[in-house]
């Protein structure tokens, strides 16, 4: 076994799970990337992975980060998230192995790729009814879904968090909340609106689950996959486009009902640290893209300001010469 097989396997064991407790959503990314990352390398020197060693894995690793975007087809924050893997997993072997210092030093030094700023979407509040009036409510599949999405537009949890309620995370006494594990191992708690809270008590009378049940099952009683949601969620889509045409200009993903929720408790001026708290931010730097996405609070702030005082009409050259040079 070489260095670097031990050293993974500790990283693993030791660091992700013993030490820093990472979720599994965590390990199974980083999981992934070191799969991949060792697959293209003992390809590229005719070895077998197990074979590899930290020698290997230098100028490879620059050479997958482009495999990845330009031959897989990910994404540049796709392909940074690969890296923090890559580098995660070196900063823990250089401690273990001083004698590839310089190998490890050379994959630690690789930066970040710089990637474009993209405009989140949202959904608007017309849209929003389009999308709840989609299921029907003559099913109990459809008054399931209702409810899922009318929670999920109105807390904006994460695709993980929705499918992970147990009907015991649903408070519907005074002050109705659903508690949530969501993301880096914080519990959370988000009020719900009088709406919310009916329509979540109609369902668990009807769904009659015990407080260890998922609060969304399948017809087969088991928690809701993501692809499951996705595949629901784009089914009531398509039906709601039939009475909201901008919806199809728009591509609803779950996490769009996130920043949907995000967006109206911005429209209501709510503060954006509470907002952050109100999603799991840790950071709140992380809040502040609905800031740059919120045309309508650029509006309200561009209607208090004063459009500055200058003369209007165009340019004119003072002199026949001047206006020939500047024409050249």
């Amino acid at each position: 076994m070489t260095g670097i097989s031990a050293t993974m396997q500790a990283f693993f064991t030791e660091r992700l799970t013993r030490q820093r407790r990472a979720s599994a959503h965590t390990v199974a990314a980083y999981r992934d990337t070191l799969r991949l990352l060792l697959i293209y390398a003992a390809q590229r020197r005719s070895t077998s992975p197990r074979r590899l060693d930290f020698t290997d894995l230098d100028a490879p690793t620059i050479a997958f980060l482009d495999h990845l975007e330009h031959e897989r087809g990910n994404s540049i924050r796709t392909r940074n998230a690969r890296l923090a893997a890559i580098h995660s997993l070196f900063s823990f072997a250089a401690l273990r192995h001083p004698e590839h210092a310089d190998d490890i030093n050379r994959v630690l030094a690789i930066p970040a790729k710089r990637t474009d700023y993209t405009i989140i979407t949202f959904l608007t509040d017309p849209e929003v009814d389009a999308l709840l009036a989609g299921p029907d409510r003559q099913t109990s599949t459809g008054r399931r879904d209702h409810t899922m999405l009318l929670l999920d537009v109105q807390t904006g949890l994460r695709a993980s968090e929705l499918n992970g309620l147990q009907c015991r995370d649903v408070h519907l006494g005074t002050g109705p909340y659903v508690a949530c594990h969501g993301k880096g191992r914080k519990d959370r708690i988000t009020p719900l609106t009088i709406t919310t809270a009916v329509a979540v008590s109609h369902w668990l009378d009807e769904r009659q689950g015990t407080p260890e049940s998922p609060l969304f099952p399948t017809n087969r009683g088991q928690p809701m996959s993501r692809d499951a949601l996705e595949r629901r969620l784009a089914r009531h889509v398509s039906t709601a486009t039939q009475t909201c045409a901008s919806l199809t200009t728009k591509k609803i993903t779950p996490h769009v009902l996130r920043h949907t929720a995000a967006m109206r408790l911005l429209h209501a001026s709510v503060d954006i640290t509470v907002i952050a708290l109100w999603l799991g931010h840790e950071n709140i730097n992380t809040t502040q893209i609905y800031l740059q996405a919120d045309l309508a609070l650029k509006q309200r702030a561009l209607d208090r300001t004063t459009a500055p005082d200058t003369p209007s009409g165009r340019y004119q050259p003072s002199d026949q010469l001047i206006a020939f040079l500047e024409a050249i």
